[in-house]
């Protein structure tokens, strides 16, 4: 449904990667790239959008608005948003590698790069960026990413790779926030259904005081 109502023509017989292959950009990305990607951004343990899912799914919420509730979490900027934070950054650095880098590195973080689970690499992005290596769309935009990786300070994630499959295309600067969360729906819903034979409900933090004591 999400990638059938973006702009474009599609069969009705086609895979998923195939009917959104053609409405990211005006050129069409590999339709085996972009199911490779689905694939590996399906799901990733309880991050923060799954929280989400799960806490709207105890609650026992429709589908419809489990998925209402990821999507939510998904619009910030550190967690789907990241892969157009790392797209303007490889844009950037297209001319000017070591410029782009410096300008991050100095207004708060590289985009693109390292990962609060991951301690030294991301296996998502090892695997994207293998399969990006060996189409000749991508030698540019990978040679960017390698040009940049040494100097950052710590290893590429899936963001990035994931970036740099949109440079290769030619796609809109926002088309990995469609991709990101078209694929992930896949795992939300799963979660939505192993949360809905659990006990409802079972997501209620006890909030703690730690403000001043009012006077008495």
């Amino acid at each position: 449904v999400y990638a059938d109502a973006l702009p474009g023509a599609a069969g009705d017989g086609d895979r998923i990667a195939q009917r959104l292959a053609g409405k990211l950009g005006d050129r069409p990305v590999d339709p085996a790239l972009l199911d490779l990607a689905l694939v590996l951004l399906a799901d990733h343990d309880l991050a923060v959008s799954t929280v989400a899912v799960r806490v709207a799914a105890s609650a026992r919420a429709h589908p419809y608005s489990v998925v209402s509730a990821g999507l939510g979490a998904v619009d910030g900027q550190y967690h789907g948003v990241a892969s157009t934070l790392a797209y303007r950054f490889l844009r950037d650095a297209a001319d000017d590698p070591l410029g782009a880098l410096a300008e991050r590195q100095r207004t708060g973080g590289v985009p693109g790069f390292g990962h609060r689970v991951y301690r030294d690499r991301d296996p998502r992005a090892e695997v994207l960026f293998g399969a990006l290596r060996r189409h000749e769309a991508a030698r540019e935009v990978m040679a960017t990413v390698d040009a940049v990786t040494p100097g950052a300070g710590t290893f590429p994630n899936v963001d990035l790779a994931l970036a740099a499959l949109m440079h290769a295309f030619g796609l809109r600067p926002d088309a990995g926030e469609a991709v990101f969360a078209l694929a992930r729906c896949a795992g939300w819903l799963a979660h939505a259904i192993e949360e809905y034979r659990e006990p409802g409900l079972r997501f209620r933090p006890v909030g703690v005081y730690t403000g001043e004591r009012p006077d008495r």
